[in-house]
């Protein structure tokens, strides 16, 4: 009997050419990925980053408002990061005082459909001109379609100056919720 034969198979060599393939290969896919950090950073940066509190925003002076006898309109300038857009923007809020004698503010946003409330001296009290929702000057709710009362604003006093945190609340809901 004779051994059987063994077939050969033929293997190919590396030659210098696919060297230089593989090679170009990786330095391409290597470049993709170093290109596509900072795309995917710049994508994903929205999603990983916090909105910023709301900075506190100048009132004005607290002597200023010493001798209060009905709620005072005051603009306040509010500016808040949101990702990397920066806003700045000017807000309608009333000064007044509660039944202890403190320092109050009030939104001068409408908790029904976000109109902005009025101080009418002749009814002595906050009107909405949009669907006619009344409020008194402590800013409880009196009538209209407004399903509560007009928002409070968190105060502090720093250097004789009183600061408000402005922040933006859900309308058409019952309790107050912060929105954004």
């Amino acid at each position: 009997m004779s051994p059987p034969e063994l077939k050969r198979v033929a293997v190919a060599e590396p030659t210098r050419r696919s060297y230089l393939g593989w090679l170009l290969g990786l330095c391409t896919a290597g470049a993709g990925v170093a290109l596509s950090v900072p795309l995917i950073r710049f994508l994903l940066y929205p999603l990983r980053a916090r909105t910023t509190e709301v900075k506190w925003s100048d009132a004005g002076a607290v002597s200023d408002f010493a001798s209060l006898t009905g709620p005072v309109q005051r603009s306040i300038t509010v500016e808040q990061v949101d990702g990397w857009r920066k806003t700045v923007s000017d807000k309608i809020v009333y000064i007044t005082k509660s039944s202890s004698g403190e320092l109050e503010v009030l939104s001068a946003v409408c908790p029904h459909l976000g109109c902005s409330v009025q101080w009418r001296d002749s009814k002595h009290g906050f009107e909405c001109p949009c669907h006619a929702a009344s409020f008194r000057p402590d800013g409880s709710i009196t009538g209209g379609p407004a399903p509560r009362a007009m928002d409070t604003l968190q105060t502090q006093i720093q250097n004789g100056r009183l600061m408000v945190r402005y922040q933006y609340f859900r309308q058409l809901v019952a309790t107050k919720e912060v929105f954004g």
